[in-house]
């Protein structure tokens, strides 16, 4: 005996294809000036030949997955998410080769919080974190309107009491 559950529909914002492109770019940045430091390193103090052919072939494959996390995944990510709230579940379905959808029942939440960084700040979004016993689940990149809205109703839903509304979080 199975139950119809309709698939969620709610997307996330299209800014967050740019937010995380910010957030790669400076990760893999970061990364490559540290392996190019390092080069330089080993031309200065003569070490091993193997340890700068290593680095070379480590900045290249680096140089590969940075075009990759930079300009494909984030597309594909911000075109795959979806995400639905109703009075007895949250769902999330994200992927396309290994597609996942969570169903999260409200008798389970215990807590829900939004987060907001610099970069989402910049571009009006919050991250939406919806905690149970057993783990925590999170919904990325939606609008400070959605987000806030989704929070009041999630809580709602699950029958959440307001302790701690100044740190972003309400929890049981």
């Amino acid at each position: 005996m199975y139950i119809h559950i309709d698939e969620p529909t709610e997307t996330i914002s299209k800014n967050a294809a740019k937010v995380w492109r910010i957030s790669n770019t400076i990760g893999h940045t970061i990364v490559l000036i540290i392996i190019g430091v390092l080069l330089l390193c080993t031309d200065k103090f003569d070490w091993y030949n193997w340890i700068g052919i290593t680095l070379y072939v480590l900045g290249g494959l680096f140089i590969v997955s940075a075009v990759f996390s930079i300009f494909i995944e984030p597309v594909y990510l911000q075109k795959t998410w979806r995400y639905q709230v109703d009075k007895e579940f949250v769902q999330l379905k994200f992927g396309r080769w290994e597609q996942q959808h969570i169903l999260i029942p409200m008798e389970k939440v215990e807590y829900v919080r939004t987060e907001q960084g610099p970069l989402l700040r910049r571009y009006g979004l919050y991250d939406l974190e919806v905690g149970t016993t057993a783990s925590s689940h999170k919904i990325p990149a939606i609008p400070e309107d959605v987000a806030k809205t989704l929070k009041a109703q999630i809580a709602t839903f699950a029958k959440i009491t307001d302790k701690d509304s100044e740190e972003g979080e309400i929890g049981a």
